[in-house]
């Protein structure tokens, strides 16, 4: 039986991966994460007790607890997305970002060495470290063009350089030292238990509630929109078939400005939850983030040829899956908005106070 050490396994993206891993493969699971602000065990329904699952709540900036994990489970692959992620936290507090994306990722890094290393041949050879990384590390494009792999990497916030030099770790210990890599990076990824700090699940919470919704800027930032679930299945297949010290880019093949996505999200509410209509009324224009990046698309060719890998969902049905699944597990996300966060504006320091 295979065994998957995944790091950030109750974050969005990570809870994705792990509910898929338990209910399509015979794979055991072991979950790492610290559970900060984000990090939510209730998206994991039916892991617990499960005989395929296991979690350990450990800071991946702890070395010797990471020592003590791998000594524990002896997994056969680690899939890494523990990471702070969300750019307007970013700006208001880098030390977090550079403290979990750069030092977590060279203490798990120099844990995986540890006990890769000392593996017998055979397993030592079939094991792989997948890093899960994002395409703002890239930094920014304008009207034209797609991120490859061999894009330049152009940070420009504090959270795409903590991600790109989490990158750079992760190639230079397989360069180095020879652990077997395989890195990705993806595009904007929605879905179901999105912490509604973010875009889409915000403005849908903020729809239901009759309250604004903000847009930064004029509203034409443009992202590539990838599915939690399609990224997800890219990534298992990653690290099934992906080729040692490769790359591969994840994308959805759906660019939208940021006002499309609010007014899409608009039009589904407005049947889902008529009450509200039009919900398009609430959009409003806020002053835009430092640094904010013009538009990000994805070249998703790679893994295409390579791996056979395409998204399932379009922008259009991923969207009313999402909206309709908020709609409809309206307990996991009022658990989060009675506690920690409300909903508030980020990334403007004291301006967004005043937002």
């Amino acid at each position: 039986m295979t065994r998957i050490l995944v790091t950030g396994g109750a974050g969005f993206i990570g809870s994705a991966v792990v509910r898929q891993l338990l209910a399509e493969t015979d794979a055991f699971v072991v979950n790492v994460d610290k559970l900060t602000y984000a990090a939510n065990l209730s998206s994991l329904p039916g892991a617990e007790g499960n005989p395929r699952y296991a979690f350990e709540k450990v800071d991946i900036c702890d070395a010797a607890e990471l020592r003590r994990v791998f000594d524990t489970h002896q997994p056969d692959a680690v899939m890494h997305l523990a990471a702070e992620s969300h750019v307007d936290r970013s700006i208001d507090g880098p030390g977090e970002f550079i403290q979990t994306n750069v030092v977590g990722t060279f203490r798990l890094l120099e844990a995986a060495r540890g006990y890769w290393s000392a593996l017998p041949a055979e397993r030592k050879e079939a094991f792989r470290f997948h890093h899960i990384s994002t395409d703002e590390v890239f930094g920014t494009l304008g009207d034209d063009g797609f991120f490859t792999e061999t894009t330049a990497y152009s940070p420009n916030s504090p959270y795409s350089a903590s991600k790109a030099s989490s990158d750079h770790l992760v190639r230079a210990w397989h360069e180095t030292y020879g652990l077997p890599v395989v890195l990705t990076n993806c595009s904007n990824n929605y879905g179901p238990y999105h912490f509604p700090e973010k875009l889409i699940p915000l403005m849908i919470l903020k729809g239901l509630a009759g309250e604004k919704l903000p847009v930064y800027g004029k509203g034409d930032n443009i992202r590539d929109w990838l599915y939690v679930e399609d990224h997800a299945r890219a990534l298992r297949l990653v690290l099934e078939k992906g080729k040692v010290g490769e790359s591969y880019n994840i994308g959805g093949h759906n660019e939208r400005t940021n006002l499309e996505v609010v007014r899409a999200i608009c039009a589904h509410l407005d049947e889902m939850d008529p009450a509200g209509a039009p919900h398009d009324r609430l959009i409003s224009f806020v002053t835009d983030r430092p640094g904010h990046d013009k538009r990000y698309a994805i070249d998703a060719g790679k893994i295409e040829r390579e791996l056979g890998w395409t998204p399932q969902e379009t922008f259009e049905s991923g969207l009313r899956k999402t909206v309709a699944w908020y709609l409809e597990n309206r307990d996991w996300w009022q658990a989060i908005l009675n506690g920690s966060y409300q909903g508030e504006r980020l990334g403007l320091k004291e301006e967004g106070a005043a937002q």
